[in-house]
């Protein structure tokens, strides 16, 4: 007999034997059917996160600008060590329609605000508006901050015409409104329009009367030339009462170019900047009219990574006696270990009219701390 078959003979025999007892032969146990798992749970609802107290706070930089100098100058004299300027800024944008820059100047003769305006930047006809106190758009180095600019004063132009101390440019309050033109040819412009109240003791304008504002225009064109090279040129126009009598005015127009290269492969660290202004001025004055000129224009080539060289040649007569000229010539060098500071040396020489010869050497150091918004390019 097959072995296999004895446990079924064995099964069948006990089946049979249970039947004639009047007993069922005994079921099977039921194995139990597995219990079905629980669904997951609901993941928690995630705290509401914490609102950042500092979301709603201004960018805040500051920047110093230490200067020491060596040298006399017996017409714009100096102290061998000063802080020149120390800025700080204040950046935000107020809501979808505006925003808002506040920049505090601190020098030796005090606090004063060096710009603070608000900007609309969305209004009919695509242009754009702001308010309040500003760099005149005059020319291209008038919009620039101290600590921004190639150099470690500024071109003679400044202070003969613009009438603006060593180390400011031209500010005023008032209203401006721009609109950028597109033209042919991947060429964009910009259209300027601004009224000022300029009567802040300096001496290129003033207001006897309070409706007597100044007038600035100015209209620049932009172009790229490939990926390496762009070219920016631009004309001025400011016109206003100068304060010498209750009707003498003085108009004022600036032409400028711009040339930058920069390459984009090959040599990062390589650049070119090509700069040049020409300044004319028109001042009536009680004892005639006083036709001025003055230029400026320079070179700045990036050595390296961190290494720039640059040159400048400026010339200027002065407004209240244009029969005074001014001349002079300035070399730089400086080193930038970061965008958030720089050391510049900076010979200048300049011969004055009244045949006085300045030879002189400064020593620059600039530092920022902070998130400092970018300036106008």
């Amino acid at each position: 007999m097959n072995n296999r078959r004895i446990p079924l003979f064995a099964a069948a025999w006990l089946a049979a034997a249970a039947v004639l007892r009047g007993q069922d032969a005994p079921a099977p146990t039921p194995t139990p059917a597995p219990e079905p798992e629980p669904p997951p749970a609901a993941p928690a609802p995630a705290p509401a996160p914490a609102v950042n107290p500092t979301f709603f706070n201004p960018a805040i930089a500051v920047i110093g600008n230490f200067l020491a100098s060596a040298g006399n100058n017996p017409v714009q004299p100096s102290p061998a060590f000063q802080v020149e300027e120390s800025e700080i800024s204040f950046q935000a944008v107020v809501d979808p329609y505006a925003r808002a820059d506040l920049f505090l100047s601190f020098t030796n003769d005090g606090v004063e605000v060096e710009e603070g305006y608000v900007t609309f930047l969305n209004l009919p006809w695509q242009t754009q508006a702001k308010a309040g106190k500003f760099k005149v758009q005059f020319g291209k180095v008038n919009t620039l901050h101290l600590h921004v600019l190639p150099w470690a004063d500024e071109p003679l132009p400044y202070q003969d015409i613009l009438f603006q101390p060593e180390g400011d440019t031209w500010a005023a309050e008032g209203i401006s409104v721009s609109k950028l033109i597109e033209l042919p040819g991947d060429t964009f412009s910009e259209v300027y329009g601004q009224v000022l109240d300029d009567s802040t003791g300096t001496d290129l304008f003033a207001s006897p009367a309070k409706g007597d504002l100044t007038y600035n225009g100015q209209y620049r064109i932009f172009r790229d030339f490939g990926d390496d090279h762009n070219l920016e040129a631009s004309f001025s126009y400011a016109y206003g009462h100068n304060g010498t009598s209750a009707t003498n005015t003085t108009n004022l127009q600036n032409a400028a170019l711009l040339y930058r290269w920069k390459p984009l492969q090959g040599r990062p660290y390589r650049s070119l900047i090509i700069r040049g202004e020409y300044f004319w001025s028109n001042r009536e004055q009680p004892n005639g009219l006083q036709k001025a000129q003055g230029f400026f224009a320079g070179a700045d080539w990036q050595l390296g990574r961190q290494w720039f060289t640059g040159v400048r040649y400026e010339f200027s007569d002065r407004a209240t006696d244009a029969a005074m000229r001014d001349k002079g010539v300035a070399a730089t060098l400086t080193f930038m270990p970061s965008e958030f500071s720089v050391l510049r040396a900076e010979y200048r020489r300049r011969d004055y009219a009244p045949g006085i010869v300045a030879n002189e050497g400064f020593l620059q150091i600039q530092f920022a701390i902070g998130a400092h918004g970018a300036h106008p390019f």
